[in-house]
């Protein structure tokens, strides 16, 4: 299991997000509060970030628990952004790929993340390995279950699915063939967030930001805001929304949609 979050928003240090919370997510590769599988998050880290005129985001990654990078400290107190995606790794399974597997996974715009396992890996998902041009599965730099959760998503957002379509059809695909799989993913490309609650928590954060504006002089829905998507909360501020299970998530800076996700379970046979 892993622990992730998404933020849209007023340009803040990395840190403000996920190290200053007093749960943050920093926090949580050790003690996360409502982690319903494994204990700690600690198989490695990785952050994703978007730079002002820039659609491409940098990203730093690494193998380690992140209380024990260095580096990470010092690029967490002053990298500045706007839209954001870490992640806190717990491996499902053993495995060398190391760095490889560690979220946010990239391609162009988009970082992408998961939240959850799938049972039976990889043999309950070799049925949907021809749904993937051979080229792009050759090129997955690591061998995980969220790797190739990635390459499906991905294939679909290159054949021309919006980012609720690709994330919501291949949530439900995996489902089936890997029935008791839980897939939270987490999808941005710095200007929305797409999510999923599938078998595990999620919740939400949507609130405006009055440091940055006059409220005498703009409506409230002028006003910018802080939208934040998370596995937990990472403060206890009463404006948090859990995600009902099985549910797709689309939010920008002012709007957050929520779409029951069908159950396999009400799908006809395929036999």
């Amino acid at each position: 299991m892993c622990r992730h979050l998404a933020y849209l928003g007023p340009p803040v240090p990395l840190g403000e997000v996920l190290n200053a919370p007093p749960h943050g997510l920093y926090r949580q590769s050790w003690a996360p509060r409502r982690q319903r599988y494994g204990t700690v998050n600690a198989d490695g880290f990785g952050v994703g970030w978007y730079a002002d005129g820039d659609p491409v985001p940098a990203r730093y990654r690494h193998a380690v628990p992140i209380w024990g990078d260095e580096s990470y400290a010092d690029l967490a107190r002053v990298v500045r952004s706007g839209a954001v995606l870490a992640a806190v790794r717990d491996a499902t399974v053993a495995g060398a790929d190391g760095q490889a597997a560690a979220a946010p996974f990239a391609a162009g715009r988009w970082l992408f993340s998961h939240n959850g396992a799938v049972p039976g890996w990889p043999h309950s998902l070799a049925p949907l390995v021809r749904t993937v041009p051979a080229e792009e599965l050759l090129s997955l730099q690591a061998r995980c279950d969220s790797a190739f959760l990635w390459a499906l998503v991905l294939h679909r957002l290159r054949t021309g699915d919006d980012a609720a379509r690709a994330v919501g059809d291949t949530v439900l695909e995996v489902a089936r063939a890997a029935p008791g799989a839980r897939l939270n993913f987490l999808l941005t490309d710095g200007e929305a967030i797409t999510a999923t609650a599938w078998g595990d928590t999620l919740w939400y954060l949507a609130d405006p930001d009055p440091g940055e504006v006059d409220v005498a002089s703009r409506p409230y829905s002028a006003m910018p805001r802080r939208t934040v998507v998370a596995s937990e909360p990472y403060d206890d501020d009463p404006l948090w929304t859990e995600v009902p299970d099985r549910t797709l998530l689309t939010a920008d800076r002012t709007d957050i949609l929520l779409t029951p996700l069908k159950e396999p379970s009400t799908w006809p046979s395929s036999n």
